[in-house]
């Protein structure tokens, strides 16, 4: 059930645990919820390129559904659940991918002999690699950019 003047509604997560969100805000790079026991959540924009880019009037256009938030003029949802993710915030891999749109993701994976569709799971936070893989594809992006650095010389 959707209410478009509704600005707190209850939550119940997997765990039984019941919240009401009382209050939405954002930062430059983050979306905060508050419950209504005064903790607050948050969220990393990166996840969600429409709402980092949104003018705040467009922010501001939201309703609560059963189990979200949505900017129906962006196209754009956000589960309550989400807000209680241990990863709210990107990794170093996910963060440069997601603030490096420019670089074509089944290019760069081909290059280090990487499954294209696996390396977007991890960007996407579907799956997680091994610390030893996620420091390989680190180790990648470096050297491509000492690649470019001396390029441009």
């Amino acid at each position: 059930m959707r209410s478009r003047n509704a600005r707190s509604i209850l939550i119940v997560n997997k765990g039984g645990y019941v919240m009401k969100i009382t209050k939405i805000w954002f930062t430059a790079d983050h979306i905060f919820g508050r419950d209504e026991e005064g903790k607050e959540y948050s969220q990393s924009l990166l996840w969600y390129p429409k709402l980092r880019t949104a003018s705040d009037d467009e922010r501001s256009q939201y309703t609560f559904g059963y189990d979200g938030i949505h900017w129906r003029s962006l196209d754009e949802d956000i589960s309550f659940e989400s807000f209680t993710y241990e990863d709210s915030e990107p990794s170093a891999l996910q963060r440069f991918f997601l603030t490096h749109k420019e670089i074509n993701v089944a290019e760069f994976a081909r290059s280090i002999g990487m499954n294209a569709t696996l390396l977007r799971n991890y960007i996407n936070g579907f799956k997680k690699p091994s610390a030893e893989r996620e420091k390989e594809i680190l180790a990648h992006i470096h050297k491509l950019g000492k690649e470019m650095i001396a390029a441009s010389f």
